[in-house]
């Protein structure tokens, strides 16, 4: 007897990042100590100012019903405005979808392009969602392997040498989800004129745009690259910059037949986004970003002190992080030394032990398509990024 599920969703990977989440909430709400350093969110309440628009739009009639499936016309003009103003990018509302946070854009993005046997380019270390995004909308995800001495700063010379004549499509994220690593101006200058050169389409991923520390300047590609003409598409959201993972609100922009397309899908799927936060997210928009300068200043600070402790662990090695709010370390050279009576030979096992022995949890680079690495998050309180890693230090201590 066959599968009772379909052979397209039989082959889908569940996301790593969110499996480690929810297995360390629930050790948490049985007792155990777990401190977690898995999801990509940050631990500050939303500002006070979109709540506060949130509750008012519960109030207000308009928000009852259906609206547009492209988003409120208020929150696409406010991202017309926000993406003028943060990276110099000038397009049209009509060229704004509003989807249901930011990986539902990178999914509708690759939808709204690919065609079967489509080849996507994507670095790694990747975040989990692209490969899993590709293989649904029918196309085949092709890792391009990155230097740990170079930053994990993808090159044009990297990705000329996974080109094929197949090639459809590059993921670009800078400040990247997990390594950290943000790709400077003239490199992205010169990948958007390879891709330009080959006719590839670039989907730029931008959710972290303001997490970028120091000197180092977050840049969009296809104002540094006009070369690329309008064979990109940027997606983006207020999940990581506002504090408003849960609120579900990212978007997708591109050339008018391609939203036009994407706007279709949407209609067909999952309608208008929640009007409440869609309210909430123009709050976020129109409002001034000194939440989120306080918020990059705690980040700072912790991506300072993570790095640090981390490398103060024999074994271990990180460079330190330019953006986004992620350590990416090395960890092979614990890797096949007793730890808490066992011994782990991958990065995945090792996982396993430091949840089991030190009641912390990270994600093992296996689920970013390099082994051998975590990816810990300092999106969370002083004290248990502090602890945790001291728990972690303390393990491989006692052997």
């Amino acid at each position: 007897m066959g599968s009772r599920v379909s052979d397209l969703l039989s082959g889908l990977a569940p996301s790593a990042t969110l499996a480690v989440d929810a297995k360390a909430k629930a050790l948490k709400a049985a007792g155990e100590p777990v401190i977690g350093f898995g999801a990509g969110e940050p631990d500050f309440p939303t500002p006070e100012h979109i709540v506060e628009a949130a509750a008012l739009a519960c109030y207000d009639p308009s928000n009852y019903k259906y609206t547009p499936t492209a988003g409120l016309p208020e929150l696409r003009e406010a991202i017309v405005n926000k993406t003028r103003r943060d990276s110099g990018l000038v397009i049209d509302a009509h060229q704004v979808l509003v989807t249901s946070g930011g990986k539902h854009a990178v999914a509708t993005a690759f939808m709204t392009i690919l065609d079967p046997g489509d080849e996507v380019l994507i670095p790694a270390p990747y975040w989990t969602t692209y490969p899993e995004s590709v293989y649904l909308a029918g196309g085949k995800a092709v890792p391009v392997m990155t230097s740990e001495t170079d930053g994990f700063r993808v090159t044009v010379d990297e990705l000329e040498r996974a080109r094929t004549p197949k090639t459809k499509m590059l993921v670009f994220v800078s400040p990247s989800n997990p390594s950290g690593a943000v790709v400077h101006a003239d490199g992205v200058a010169a990948i958007g004129r390879w891709a330009a050169e080959h006719g590839i389409w670039v989907l730029c991923d931008e959710i972290y745009e303001h997490l970028v520390y120091g000197d180092v300047k977050h840049v969009s590609m296809p104002v540094v690259a006009p070369e690329l003409t309008d064979r990109w598409v940027v997606v983006n959201g207020v999940a990581k910059t506002y504090a408003m993972t849960g609120w579900r609100v990212g978007w997708m922009i591109g050339a008018p037949d391609v939203m036009g397309a994407a706007i279709n899908y949407q209609s067909q799927t999952t309608s208008n986004i929640s009007n409440i936060s869609q309210r909430a997210a123009v709050a976020a928009l129109t409002g001034d970003l000194s939440a989120v300068a306080f918020m990059r200043a705690a980040f700072d600070r912790r991506r300072r002190t993570m790095t640090s402790m981390l490398n103060a662990i024999p074994g271990v090695s990180c460079a330190e992080p330019e953006g986004a709010f992620y350590c990416y370390p090395n960890v092979r050279g614990l890797l096949g030394r007793s730890l808490g009576g066992r011994v782990a030979t991958t990065s995945a096992e090792l996982a396993e032990v430091l949840l089991e022995s030190a009641k912390i949890a990270v994600v093992p680079g296996e689920a970013f398509g390099t082994p051998g690495f975590f990816r810990l998050s300092y999106a969370l309180g002083d004290q248990d990024l502090a602890e945790g890693l001291e728990r972690f230090a303390g393990l491989v201590a006692a052997g």
